[in-house]
């Protein structure tokens, strides 16, 4: 049963599940009509109509659009066309009531599930008192392309913030601009603002998660601007209050047909807000606002928050070049987030160095991995660190008891998943581990064992945050009636000590501890392969470890006689271990056997590692071949002779669907670069091609990262978005 309060019925208790989406109602400055798709009549409009058309509400129902005169029939008809519907595309359109013509500002979307189109009009001043911010002003264009060049260069997400919020400023003219980021909790921080000298700043100040319902979360993600002209305004009702229930076209008149419903007004530039949001702005002070999310992986990473001291309305052209500069600024932020992988593959790699000569000089990588306390600590700013292998524990830095650790080994182990393991607050999250605050209130974990409890883990000691909120986040309201003292009556700054808990792990850290994992488990598995060659007696033990590693694995002697496959090896090849029974059956298995054969002949005669790219045969004629990259290690007697060999194989599948992703954007960015304008003026179109394209380079050379192919596509479609954004702008411009 579903408790959600209608629209305008949310209280403090349950304003997460308010329906904001069925609002029932719009802003005045405006007016909105709901057009049957099937025939183009109106159906449903708002009480408005007479005040801003020139005709009542009640004598446009069930008639065409054509009752308005002017051409606005016609441009409904020529966009209602297009199949891409779904997000509001803008229109300009001229309607005459009798001998008064008006000219309109409009977007026009469809409810697919609804079965019709929603049409809002705004008249180009506003529609009423509030500031006009005209949108035929050809500098626009030209802050546009500046923003965009300017948005590519930044360096990191703090100059980024800084100049998106100023761009936003100096375009819209709002009193002051702030850009918000999330925490993983929802918490939100004003990292960047721009604002009117006169007001004091907001930069650094926290608002809890409660502030934004998750309902309005969502719908950000949807809708990606919204517009509050003025927080005063008095709703206008929709006409009827239901939509009108409908039979399908060719249907008899008894049929079943789609019951009367509240419109879906999700993607309504014109929605009425929240009455607990528009008390929460009163608190405020603020009268009119501008939102515009951020979206990074499809997920609101941030917002664009404008507030104004008085009304002011923004044009569609106005809305939508602000959706721009944030599709452009969220390429950027995910090509600096990205970033970060590259850096990692660069740490890792020299720790998996010291320690592979660190195993071959002294028999046990982990006296390396804990000889120098910098090199293990320092890259995720940890205080102490712990190693749990085979049952030995090995500690750095500083560090709980021993008994201490074991405990919070096994909550660790009962809380693990397959992503490396992070808290803020053990003594929180785990009251019996409260001991470990002062020296482990943090930590991160990896596992590096399928089999056993075998940890790394790192600890970041009890650290006592200031946290700035905007008002006291326990104290929403002061008295029983919501509406007139809610979500928070101070809105002075509030200082809060917060105890217990350590500084949250951030994503690069995440991203490092999860390869370093990586690195330790395939350096593992290597030392566990030289075992299984010089120590006989001890194979069923460590035949275990090799065999339930997911890295593919093959171990030969010196007369190319297979010992051992583990399962993910011969599953990769696609036979059974027992048919691998020479190295010539293994080379069998790639498209040119030869090529594996003269690497292990060069590794035979050179005495040094061999390394390839090869391709595995694939099971049926219309398979493709399995790229995969070729490790072969000799290891050495004592009298000099060949021992044996390791083989290593890793499958390049995402590699090579990276490169495709890659070459694929390159080649729709260029397709773009040569639809643009011959005469060199298209400034904007350049400055989003560079921008997709930086970004792209700096996601590339993140290898090693998660996902490189998703993020490069995520970069094509926005560049396209950004593109047709700008296209549709320009249309207002008559280019």
């Amino acid at each position: 049963m579903d408790t959600s309060p209608a629209f305008g019925q949310a209280d403090l208790s349950n304003c997460e599940r308010e329906l904001i989406h069925l609002a029932g109602s719009i802003q005045p400055h405006g007016v909105l009509m709901v057009l049957r798709e099937r025939d183009g009549l109106v159906v449903q409009a708002s009480a408005n109509c007479e005040a801003l058309l020139g005709l009542p509400t009640a004598r446009l129902l069930h008639r065409p659009l054509s009752t308005l005169g002017g051409d606005l029939e016609a441009r409904v008809r020529q966009l209602a066309a297009a199949p891409d519907l779904l997000e509001p595309r803008p229109l300009q359109a001229r309607t005459q009531v009798g001998s008064s013509p008006r000219e309109w500002s409009g977007v026009l979307h469809r409810v697919v599930a609804q079965g019709v189109l929603v049409l809002e009009l705004e008249a180009p001043c506003g529609g009423g008192p509030a500031a006009a911010l005209v949108d035929d002003d050809p500098a626009m264009l030209e802050q546009l392309s500046a923003a965009v060049q300017r948005f590519s260069q930044a360096a990191n997400i703090g100059a980024l913030s800084d100049g998106l919020a100023r761009c936003v400023r100096e375009m819209t003219g709002y009193d002051r601009v702030m850009v918000y980021k999330f925490d993983p909790d929802g918490h939100g921080k004003i990292i960047a603002e721009a604002r009117d000298p006169r007001l004091d700043t907001l930069l650094g100040h926290h608002y809890p998660a409660t502030d934004i319902p998750q309902r309005a979360r969502e719908l950000y993600l949807r809708n990606r601007v919204r517009v509050l002209v003025d927080v005063h305004y008095e709703p206008v009702p929709l006409v009827p209050g239901l939509l009108p229930g409908d039979v399908p076209e060719g249907a008899s008149d008894d049929a079943p047909g789609r019951p009367a419903a509240e419109l879906d007004m999700s993607m309504c530039a014109l929605r009425s807000m929240s009455p607990l949001h528009l008390q929460y702005l009163k608190n405020m002070g603020v009268t009119g606002t501008l939102v515009v999310s951020l979206v990074r992986e499809g997920r609101l990473w941030g917002l664009i928050a404008a507030h104004h001291y008085s009304a002011r309305a923004l044009s569609p052209s106005l809305r939508a070049a602000c959706d721009l500069l944030a599709e452009v600024a969220s390429t950027r932020i995910a090509a600096i987030e990205n970033y970060a992988y590259a850096q990692v593959a660069i740490l890792v790699r020299r720790l998996e160095q010291r320690l592979v000569e660190a195993t071959s000089t002294e028999g046990d990588w982990r006296l390396a991995l804990f000889r120098n306390p910098r090199t293990l600590l320092q890259p995720l700013e940890a205080t102490g660190a712990a190693l749990f292998h085979d049952g030995e524990l090995l500690t750095s830095g500083e560090v709980p008891s021993t008994p201490e650790l074991r405990a919070l080994l096994q909550w660790v182990d009962g809380q693990y998943t397959e992503t490396p393991f992070a808290c803020s607050s053990v003594g929180q999250a785990n009251p019996a581990l409260d001991s470990l605050t002062p020296m482990a209130s943090g930590v991160l974990a990896v596992k590096l064992s399928l089999q056993r409890p075998d940890y790394l883990m790192w600890f970041r000691k009890e650290q006592l945050l200031t946290v700035t909120w905007a008002g006291d986040p326990t104290k929403p309201m002061v008295a029983n009636n919501p509406l007139e003292l809610s979500p928070r009556r101070s809105f002075a700054a509030w200082s809060e000590i917060v105890r217990g808990t350590a500084l949250p792990w951030s994503g690069a850290e995440l991203a490092l501890a999860r390869a370093i994992g990586a690195a330790l488990i395939d350096i593992i598995v290597q030392v566990n392969a030289v075992r299984l060659l010089v120590a006989e007696h001890q194979l069923a033990g460590v035949r275990a470890t090799v065999q339930s590693s997911h890295e593919p694995v093959a171990i030969a002697d010196g007369n190319g006689r297979v010992l051992f496959a583990n399962p993910a090896f011969a599953g990769l090849l696609g036979r059974a271990p027992a048919a691998l029974g020479r190295i010539d059956d293994v080379a069998q298995a790639f498209t040119l056997p030869a090529l594996l054969l003269d690497g292990l002949a060069s590794v035979r005669s050179l005495h040094q590692t061999w390394r390839g790219e090869l391709s595995l045969r694939a099971p049926g004629d219309a398979a493709e071949p399995l790229p995969v990259r070729v490790r072969v290690e000799m290891v050495p007697g004592r009298d000099g002779q060949v021992l044996g060999y390791i083989i290593v194989l890793s499958d390049l599948s995402d590699s090579r669907r990276a490169d495709a992703a890659r070459q694929h954007l390159e080649q729709a960015l260029q397709h773009a670069g040569r639809g643009g304008r011959d005469d060199g003026t298209d400034n904007v179109i350049g400055a989003i091609l560079t921008n997709a394209s930086l970004a792209a380079m700096d996601i590339a050379d993140s290898a090693g990262g998660p996902g490189v192919a998703p993020l490069l596509e995520e970069v094509e479609a926005s560049a396209q978005r950004a593109a047709a954004l700008y296209g549709r702008i320009r249309q207002q411009f008559g280019g």
